[in-house]
Parts: C-alpha cells; structure tokens; sequence
C-alpha cells in the first residue's frame, strides 16, 4: 500500500478507505499535538503562561490520538497504514515549526485556531467516508469537539492568563519588539538622515548639479545602509542579551539607514537646484521630526529633549556640509 502511495503521488481523499482515514487522523493528530507541544516549549521562557495555554492543547490533541489508536486496533490490528497529510491531495499542509520563531503570540493563537478549524472540516469530511458505526460515531465526535476548540483555547487561555499575566505578556512582546527592530531601526534613521546631510549639500554646493548630488546621496545613503546593518548583525548574536536575531536587526537598521539617507538625495533628482534644495532641507526638517517622535514613542525620552538633541546635531552637520561645499 506505501509503495502505491509512492507510486501515484497524492491520493484522492475519496480513495481511502476506513483504515486509511484512521491511519491518517492518527497521523494528523500526533502531529498537531507535537506543534503544540513545540510552540509551548518555544513561548514557556517568555510567556509562561501562555505556553500553558498550549500545553493544554497538546494534550487535547494527545488524548484524541489516544482514542482513535484504541478504535483502530479494535477494528484493523496494531499495524498502522504509513499515511500522512502529505500523501493526500487537498490536504492543508501545517506549517514547519521553525517558521513560527517569526511569528508574534497573537499569530501563533490564530494558527491554532486555523488548526483546529482545519482539524473540524477533515473529521467532518471523513465522517461522511465511512460506513462503520463505530468509527463514524467517533469521527463525528471529533468533529464536534474540534469546533469547540475555539471555546476550549479561550477556556484555557482565559484559566492561564490573568490581567496580570496577560499585561507582563503584553509588556514582554512590547519590549521584544523595540530591542529588535526599533532600536536598531532608529539608529539607522539617525545615521542614515544626519550622517548623509554633509556629503550631500556639500556636494550641492560645490557642483550646483542636481544629478551629480543626487548620485553622491545615492551612494551614501547606500553605502551607509550595507555598513549598518552588517555592524548590527554582527555586534551581537541576541543570544545573551535577547535583544533577538541579528538578521532581524541588522535588516532594520541597513534599510532605515538608507531610507534616511534617500530622503534628501531623491529631491536632487529636481533640475531646478534651488527647488530642489529647498525640498531636501524640508524633508530633512521631516526625518528629524520622525526621530524625535520614535524616541519620545518608544524610548521614553521627553520630546523636547529629544527634538533639541536632533535638530542641534542635524543643523551643525548641514552647516558643515554647506560650508565645505561653498568654499
């Protein structure tokens, strides 16, 4: 039977018999079960409780393969048919675990639903495959339970997370998030507006050639991008500090660096030089602004303060650009 299986690629859901959609939901279950199980392991240093919540939900999937192995060798024997999601067509894959270390906890909670929906339309659809009673009595069962999974998720999430739990939860995910990309973010927006602004009006100034600016601002802000977000991967790997992956950081910080830096290039690529200068310093007037509202958002920092830091640092290195450029 395995070698038809290979043979012919995907099998039809009609095709298979009694002990094959056994052999299959058996399959099915034991591997949801372990996804659970592995996103609970994932999630248990940082959101204990909520890896509680999937806890559970592994061992509801655990005690369904239980009930559905204690049928099948009732009716075939302790030989299961070697079946699973993937040698189905039109079965809905699950996704590779190692996909949902990118994933946030509300995302996570939607794919168990998404699961268990999933789960509800195959025990329905078998049901109807088969002529049995008994394992169309427990089908229909699994069916009806695994519709009400949604409910049992909250049940179970509502026992595990309290206000407390549910508010360190959210002040976790809100802290992951700024240590993984708006710091880095930021310093990258800052490098990329503030550092670019000299070379750029220097160039300006000196050559009067909007083409020629903007090709040295392009080359900057570039330039600039690539030497951020290689410095910030490779600065720390997040494992001692948790402040997350290195790809993750270094892509937030080399692509905020050159957007920062673009913003006053691209207005060179107005012909009118004085209408493109005058552009440029009011987009710059925009990033630093931008700055200054990021750190006040997110790193506490009182808004005048930062503003005052920002526009004093950005005002001497565009005065700087401008006189090296006139002289």
């Amino acid at each position: 039977m395995f070698n038809r299986l290979l043979q012919t690629g995907r099998r039809e859901f009609s095709s298979l018999d009694e002990r094959e959609i056994l052999s299959l939901a058996i399959a099915a279950e034991e591997e949801d079960g372990q996804i659970y199980a592995e996103i609970a392991t994932r999630l248990r240093d940082t959101f204990p409780a909520s890896a509680k919540v999937f806890e559970g939900m592994s061992a509801e999937e655990d005690g369904h393969r239980k009930r559905l192995l204690d049928l099948y060798v009732e009716r075939f024997g302790p030989r299961l048919v070697p079946i699973r999601r993937e040698h189905v067509r039109g079965f809905l894959a699950r996704k590779p675990v190692w996909l949902m270390e990118t994933m946030s906890l509300e995302q996570v909670r939607q794919l168990a639903w998404e699961m268990e929906a999933g789960a509800s339309s195959f025990y329905e659809a078998a049901a109807g495959r088969t002529t049995d009673v008994a394992v169309r009595r427990l089908l229909g069962d699994l069916a009806v339970e695994e519709r009400g999974h949604a409910n049992a998720a909250d049940r179970l999430e509502a026992e595990a997370l309290g206000p407390e739990e549910r508010a360190a939860e959210k002040s976790e995910e809100h802290r992951q998030f700024v240590l993984t990309y708006v710091q880095p973010g930021l310093a990258g927006l800052m490098d990329g507006s503030v550092s670019t602004l000299a070379p750029v009006f220097a160039a300006a100034f000196a050559t009067g050639d909007t083409w020629q600016t903007f090709l040295v601002g392009l080359a900057a802000a570039v330039g600039a991008g690539i030497s951020m977000g290689f410095t910030e991967a490779a600065s720390d790997d997040g494992k001692l500090t948790g402040r997350g992956s290195p790809i993750k950081r270094g892509l937030a910080a080399g692509i905020m660096t050159t957007i920062g830096g673009l913003g006053h290039a691209l207005p060179y690529l107005i012909h009118e030089f004085w209408i493109a200068t005058s552009v440029a310093a009011a987009v710059v007037l925009v990033e630093l602004w931008a700055i200054a509202f990021i750190q006040q958002r997110f790193m506490q920092t009182p808004f005048w303060r930062a503003a005052l830091q920002v526009v004093l640092g950005g005002a001497l290195v565009f005065a700087a650009g401008i006189l090296i450029g006139s002289a």
